[in-house]
């Protein structure tokens, strides 16, 4: 899931028209996009009986800082309850954070995950590459020493993010992009397809805000509706692992969740943003 949440959210396109953003026009939305923290209600929107789940709340707190020159910073914590058809609860706590070179040559992730306060999973490595074309390099240290290098176009998640924005601002409606993130112990890349609905303008949507989105002004900032489909790589399959909407801000924030797992689905509700102060770059 956190290639989802992280680089946010992240891709789109035109019907018909497959395209791909060159590193070299991601400078402008580089520069707009808003340092924040974001906390979020999450809560079962919709489960089928197969998938055994009857509850699930939490919260996730998510937070973006940086600038084009120190380069971007993205935290993550979900802490989650879900209950079975037992009645049996257990609680999750899902740690990420990554920090991204602005020009895209350079990444660190690291996550943990905790199950009933217990530590499991823990992933550590970092990424690099000579230019933003060229091969990724991956050197893991969590779980285990290894080395991976991948091929063809990847994008980091804040690349994605900013690919997406400068795509939706562009019009386009469709955008198909490979994502790195780190996530799956740092061994997957997912190949992933989003949809952009129409511009939202200004003001259109002002009456069905969260208090915290009055509040920050977001309905003053066009917005899109973004679906974005993660799947596998090369397995053939048409359904992808999990799809994530939500509508995205110009300035990068995003409220209206909604995480679809297949047997069952995770709303998030914005609850609290602020915005963090920006360094300058010198």
């Amino acid at each position: 899931m956190r290639g989802a949440f992280f680089g946010w959210w992240l891709g789109a396109a035109g019907l018909g028209l497959v395209c791909a953003i060159p590193h070299q026009a991601l400078a402008f939305a580089a520069s707009e996009l808003v340092p924040h923290r974001a906390i979020y209600e999450m809560t079962l929107e919709e489960a089928r009986s197969a998938s055994g789940v009857t509850g699930i709340d939490g919260r996730m707190v998510f937070e973006f800082t940086g600038s084009p020159c120190d380069g971007y910073s993205l935290n993550m914590r979900m802490v989650t309850q879900m209950t079975d058809s037992q009645g049996q609860t257990n609680l999750t706590d899902l740690r990420s954070s990554t920090w991204e070179q602005a020009d895209g040559k350079k990444f660190r992730f690291q996550s943990a995950q905790y199950l009933n306060d217990k530590l499991g999973a823990v992933t550590m490595g970092r990424a690099a590459r000579a230019a933003p074309s060229d091969p990724v390099e991956v050197k893991l240290s969590q779980p285990s020493r290894s080395e991976i290098n991948l091929t063809g176009q990847i994008f980091f998640p804040t690349q994605h993010s900013i690919a997406l924005i400068e795509t939706a601002i562009a019009g386009k409606k469709l955008f198909q992009a490979r994502i790195y993130d780190g996530s799956e112990k740092g061994r997957k890349v997912y190949e992933t397809t989003a949809f952009i609905g129409a511009e939202v303008k200004p003001g259109a949507d002002l009456a069905t805000l969260e208090a915290p989105a009055k509040d920050k002004k977001l309905g003053e900032l066009p917005s899109w509706p973004v679906s974005i489909g993660y799947f596998e790589p090369k397995n053939g399959d048409l359904t992808p692992s999990y799809q994530i909407d939500f509508r995205l801000y110009e300035n990068g924030v995003s409220r209206e969740l909604l995480i679809d797992y297949g047997d069952f689905s995770i709303h998030g509700t914005l609850k609290s943003l602020e915005y963090l102060k920006a360094k300058a770059c010198k």
